[in-house]
């Protein structure tokens, strides 16, 4: 296949918010898992246009820049097994259920091969699922690296389908366990806005109303305290960063958030986020299964302090 056909293909207008940006840092924010030398790399191989023609690192951007850039084919890579400690809370020959500790990143992304969720999993089990390719082997959903709980794995193809279909049809129950700044006054309640690219920080998500997706997240409070509520999130839709983004949106951060909380005022590393029950129907066989996973060390300390 030649590179005219092979590579994939990014275009973006540049904002009036972003002017002045270093067009390096600028498409560094536009995708999360690129990083700057990367993005440089590809710059000087002549991959990045402005307005049709190539450009330095050093260039900053102007408000209405046409950016191009072409990403070349993904390399062939081999994702080496490792003996990561890994909580299995259910198995069979079709899927895996991990209760995923948090710091533990979930798949390998370029610059950062080793140590993750999917080296302890291939370690472990050998065979996942490869319709996500080779970083991404059994992955149908994933959750932040800070954020501790449940997730499925697929073992093959067939199952990594039937996943992704309930996924995708929003019959999988997925339920999280968050701590956040402030006394939510009433009982529960649903936040139905749209999440999409903040554009003053192209890093980060934000409920915004235009380049948006719906996303809808329902709460229950569990517990109050003097300056914090204890909440159960339920999702209806999957977006990135969502109940974090929906949190921050309706006035109650989570606490520890380093994207979207205030500047630290609790010792907790991460955001207190806890996905702590998984439901879905087995690929195989159609059966509902339903996994819970109590709140970690971390989460159990940190409500004790609060209480103090």
């Amino acid at each position: 296949m030649s590179e005219q056909t092979s590579f994939e293909r990014f275009d973006w207008t540049v904002e009036r918010a972003d002017q002045s940006v270093r067009i390096d840092k600028y498409i560094t924010m536009q995708q999360a898992d690129w990083s700057r030398s990367q993005v440089q790399n590809w710059i000087k191989e002549g991959r990045v246009t402005v307005n049709g023609v190539p450009v330095k690192s050093n260039y900053k951007v102007v408000e209405d820049d046409e950016i191009t850039l072409r990403v070349p084919p993904p390399r062939e890579l081999h994702i080496a097994p490792e003996p990561i400690p890994l909580e299995i809370v259910y198995e069979d020959e079709d899927v895996v259920v991990v209760n995923k500790p948090r710091g533990l990143v979930v798949h390998p992304a370029p610059g950062h091969y080793s140590g993750t969720l999917v080296n302890g999993l291939l370690h472990h089990c050998k065979d996942l699922s490869g319709i996500n390719g080779v970083l991404r082997p059994g992955i149908v959903h994933r959750i932040d690296k800070d954020t501790s709980g449940l997730l499925m794995v697929a073992k093959n193809d067939r199952a990594h389908l039937s996943l992704a279909e309930q996924l995708q049809k929003h019959t999988v129950n997925r339920k999280y366990v968050a701590i956040v700044h402030g006394v939510i006054g009433h009982e529960m309640g649903t936040i139905d806005a749209p999440i999409g690219r903040d554009p003053k920080n192209r890093q980060q998500m934000a409920v915004v109303f235009e380049n948006s997706k719906p996303a809808v997240t329902h709460f229950v409070v569990l517990e109050r305290f003097k300056q914090h509520t204890m909440v159960e999130l339920k999702l209806e839709t999957g977006r990135t960063h969502q109940i974090r983004v929906h949190m921050k949106y309706i006035g109650f951060p989570l606490v520890g958030d380093p994207k979207y909380g205030p500047k630290k005022t609790i010792d907790f590393e991460g955001q207190a986020l806890h996905a702590a029950t998984l439901g879905f129907h087995h690929p195989k066989s159609g059966e509902y299964l339903e996994f819970t996973a109590p709140l970690p060390e971390d989460m159990q300390k940190l409500i004790a302090v609060i209480k103090d």
